[in-house]
């Protein structure tokens, strides 16, 4: 494959700016390749990077849900992720250093020494560490994994909602058959959160939403779900304890911004259950949190924060398997260009579109 001198990037450049930039294209060590990007995945914290709520460096180039082709490969990095010119592969979002406690106990994800793609700054190196461009660079501390190129990329492309469902919605949890679980927004990862807890067995999965979200509910209902809660026109607590019997065995949060859920979980979580706080608020502070209910009923509470490569692979293999209609959740592609559109549609700032997954696909 024959590589351009340049890519197309879109570059943060302030607060709400996105602006498109020509990068030059690095040599590569024996160790990186040079990825060339088919999908970017659009989710809400691209929302947040871009209002600037994440104390991300300005300038950089945002996009941390890569699909794409090995475009050029050094020969360590070829065989250590066995790969090569032309496979495609889902990179993961996380670069951890992989050599210290946390990485070699498996909690890579929480290494002290980690880095995000689409969070480091234009000035380190190339500046080619976000997919929001037509090439993006990898660093040797990767995890890649290989792709069918049988699915369409804006579905390929789904591994990393998808990845957070069987993540937040089982492994952290440890959601067994015959489980009762509640999700707590029907976004992208709420969605792939009834998927991964359908797959595992769970017995009664109950999504909660807006009145806005009427649709969303529609394919929680077509992915698994037993029964949706519109919280604001239904009595989601006595829906909740009707729906399960006295309560949920589980309780995920994937609502963004929105405190409120988690004061709620504490009613709609059973005794000795968990709750798995995955939404993001803008490090707000919780109203009418009353900790006592944690004491009295046992309540086990886990953050989640990013998939590790369990989940990545059991997302790939469900997307490639083709049994679950994943393309229900897809609703927008956008040009390179239109990042900055892509973004707002998500968050709900452009009438009369609604959005659940979207992407970007570079042209070339």
């Amino acid at each position: 494959m024959i590589l351009p001198s340049k890519t197309l990037a879109m570059v943060q450049t302030d607060i709400n700016t996105l602006e498109p930039y020509e990068l030059e294209i690095p040599d590569i060590d024996e160790d990186s390749a040079i990825l060339q990007v088919e999908a970017c995945g659009i989710c809400g914290s691209d929302y947040e990077q871009l209002a600037g709520k994440l104390g991300t460096p300005i300038p950089a180039v945002p996009g941390h849900e890569p699909l794409g082709i090995i475009a050029k490969i050094g020969d360590r990095a070829a065989k250590r992720w066995g790969v090569d010119v032309g496979d495609r592969v889902a990179v993961e979002t996380m670069l951890s250093c992989h050599h210290c406690s946390t990485c070699l106990t498996g909690k890579y994800h929480l290494c002290n020494e980690r880095r995000i793609y689409s969070y480091i700054p234009l000035k380190e190196q190339h500046g080619m560490w976000g997919a929001y461009s037509q090439y993006m660079y990898l660093d040797p501390n990767s995890v890649l994994h290989k792709v069918s190129k049988d699915v369409p990329a804006e579905l390929a492309v789904i591994f990393n909602p998808l990845g957070a469902g069987f993540r937040w919605g089982v492994e952290i949890p440890d959601t067994k058959p015959g489980d009762t679980v509640v999700i707590m927004g029907p976004g992208q990862r709420g969605l792939s959160c009834v998927i991964a807890c359908k797959l595992a067995g769970a017995k009664n999965i109950v999504v909660t939403g807006l009145e806005a979200d009427a649709e969303k509910l529609k394919i929680a209902k077509l992915f698994g779900a037993d029964h949706t809660v519109d919280v604001e026109n239904e009595n989601a607590t006595s829906k909740i304890q009707k729906y399960t019997e006295g309560g949920a065995d589980i309780v995920i949060d994937v609502t963004s911004y929105a405190t409120k859920p988690i004061a709620e979980a504490l009613g709609y979580v059973k005794q000795g259950g968990t709750i798995v706080l995955a939404g993001t608020k803008g490090f707000k502070p919780i109203e009418n949190w009353i900790s006592d209910w944690v004491v009295i009923k046992e309540i086990t509470i886990k953050g989640a924060i990013g998939v590790t490569t369990s989940g990545y692979q059991n997302a790939i293999r469900v997307i490639e398997e083709g049994k679950v209609p994943i393309e229900k959740m897809h609703t927008h592609n956008f040009k390179l260009t239109e990042a900055e559109l892509a973004v707002r549609t998500l968050a709900r700032e452009v009438p009369g579109e609604e959005s659940i997954h979207s992407c970007l696909i570079p042209e070339f």
